[in-house]
């Protein structure tokens, strides 16, 4: 079990879940659009058991909901400057604890879409990101993807109404054209929200298990 913690975030603060000792690479763990709820904590559990030290930044700030409609309001009110600095933040904590320069981050929905934000903003840093069925629904938030130095290994659903195959293979095509080291997968018959195991009606076990052991591998391989 892990530890909430309190970090700086650029003359600010953000609170957040660390598990790990420290000693092992650091993994920031991005949340869905419901907030830093249960099932974010115990993805950075896994990641710790699996060897990792894992940070999940409460990007709302003691928000949270179990709605998809005050989840949608949460996201759309989420200020991306400050998330961007929170996340920063994020990465100079476990570069603390760890004492290595290099992270991976690992995003669900919204987060995986700021997993894919974040390696353009701190290059120098994420060697690796996960993003899963990530989405990136501000205008606002388009990224410089010519700025990404990480290697990216995405996990995306078949049935996916927000990140379909067809989008998904349109920024894998765009990111390989600029040179990028990245693949994005594509679990045939799963559902958006797949990874989510506290939501029955569109967990996949199989794929999860398959998308998990994935990520475990790139981060060993990265960091």
């Amino acid at each position: 079990m892990g530890e909430m913690v309190t970090f700086p975030s650029n003359g600010h603060t953000c609170d957040g879940y660390l598990a790990g000792d420290g000693s092992g690479p650091g993994v920031i763990v991005i949340q869905e659009w419901w907030g830093l709820v249960p099932h974010i904590t115990d993805v950075a559990d896994r990641l710790a058991a699996a060897g990792f030290t894992a940070l999940a930044p409460d990007l709302y700030h003691g928000e949270s909901s179990t709605e998809p409609d005050g989840a949608g309001k949460l996201m759309m009110a989420l200020n991306l400057e400050t998330a961007a600095k929170d996340l920063s933040g994020a990465v100079a904590l476990l570069q603390e604890r760890t004492g290595r320069e290099k992270v991976g981050v690992v995003g669900y929905c919204m987060g995986g879409g700021l997993a894919l934000v974040l390696a353009t903003q701190r290059p120098d840093a994420v060697a690796a990101a996960a993003p899963y069925y990530g989405v990136i629904p501000w205008q606002s938030a388009q990224p410089d993807w010519s700025k990404i130095e990480a290697r990216i290994v995405g996990e995306y659903a078949e049935k996916d109404g927000f990140a379909g195959p067809d989008a998904v293979r349109a920024l894998e095509d765009q990111l390989k054209q600029l040179g990028k080291d990245v693949t994005l997968h594509i679990h045939a018959g799963a559902d958006h929200g797949f990874f989510n195991d506290t939501r029955p009606e569109v967990y996949d076990a199989e794929a999860s298990t398959i998308a998990f052991d994935r990520t475990v591998a790139l981060f060993r391989d990265t960091l």
